[in-house]
């Protein structure tokens, strides 16, 4: 299946990004979303999830933002709901995170996995994050009711920021959270070098905002900005920055070697992926909640880093990726026998 170019998901951004957003969504509605959407063909049937084909007879739409994760993700939904007995059209890879969640709720699109955080602050409007994990899923469920949107449960895998480190780094600097580093910062000055991207630079939910919760005074010519796969690189030698701002679920880290190091005073956004359903849909097919409420609770990070590595080191085809894990887990099992 022809796929338009994957990239890593945007940050939630202002009022005047977000309608930048909506005309981003509206092309596309006629390029990579979804007018191109086809159905998904594959033997699929039950295994611990679909028996009985709760969905037989149902023409579902399933989506997804055009990253890689988000993508996978999406397929994994789709796929569940093929073993399950309906008809899935996938209209996944939509640019934007305006375009998909508009597809959901207008009912174009039935269902996708987004992230805990970017519906709180992108898709509802606030600036302050809720530390606690399911506090902030319950906070967003609630509100995002008026809009016609449903929220499952969320899965552990948390797509935030954060920082790591080389094997070698970790060794001379034995830090394991960003209180840590704040120590270290203090006590040796100079080994504390940043690589990070130009946006998590200046971002109030980024660089800035970290420093001032963890008391970190860092000199501006111990931070070097550049793009996001440069600072993977550099963190894995560890020579020009000691510490990299990573994704916490892309599967470069696991390839590099790369140290996460833990946020203690949570305060990167939670970014927790959780299935966003058309509340129509919902009514319509309340059986989507138990077929899916077991996926998501096995998705967590190792997880998401192992199927974005399979992606985006490997060159393997998302749907295929989605498949094999669901087979792999059990959940679903090919046809033909």
């Amino acid at each position: 299946m022809a796929r338009c170019r994957t990239t890593r998901r945007p940050r939630p951004r202002t009022a005047a990004v977000a309608l930048a957003g909506l005309l981003l969504a509206a092309a596309a509605l006629s390029g990579c979303g979804l007018v191109s959407g086809s159905p998904m063909s594959d033997d699929v049937k039950p295994g611990t999830v679909g028996r009985g084909l709760p969905l037989k007879g149902a023409t579902l739409t399933v989506t997804s933002k055009e990253f890689t994760e988000n993508i996978i993700l999406g397929q994994i939904m789709g796929l569940v709901f093929k073993a399950a007995g309906a008809t899935v059209i996938d209209k996944t890879n939509i640019q934007g995170t305006i375009g998909a969640r508009e597809a959901v709720r207008t009912g174009t699109a039935d269902g996708m996995y987004e992230y805990t955080g970017t519906g709180w602050i992108t898709h509802l409007g606030h600036t302050k994050p809720i530390p606690d994990i399911h506090q902030q899923w319950v906070a967003v469920r609630d509100a995002d009711r008026k809009n016609g949107i449903v929220w499952l449960p969320q899965s552990s895998l948390n797509n935030t920021y954060a920082l790591a480190l080389n094997s070698a780094n970790l060794k001379k600097y034995p830090v394991r959270n960003l209180s840590d580093v704040a120590a270290l910062l203090k006590k040796n000055p100079g080994a504390v070098t940043l690589c990070v991207e130009n946006e998590f630079a200046t971002r109030n939910d980024g660089l800035p905002g970290m420093a001032k919760t963890y008391g970190m005074n860092i000199p501006s010519s111990h931070i070097r900005k550049m793009t996001g796969g440069v600072v993977y690189t550099e963190a894995r030698q560890g020579t020009s920055c000691t510490f990299g701002e990573v994704f916490t679920t892309d599967g470069r880290i696991g390839v590099m070697g790369l140290h996460v190091l833990g946020d203690d005073k949570h305060f990167f956004p939670n970014y927790n992926a959780a299935p966003e359903m058309n509340a129509e849909t919902m009514k319509k097919y309340p059986q989507i909640a138990p077929l899916l409420a077991p996926v998501t609770k096995a998705l967590n990070n190792r997880v998401a880093q192992e199927l974005n590595r399979k992606v985006d080191v490997d060159g393997e085809d998302p749907h295929e990726v989605a498949k094999n894990w669901l087979i792999r887990e059990g959940f679903i099992k090919a046809g033909g026998g």
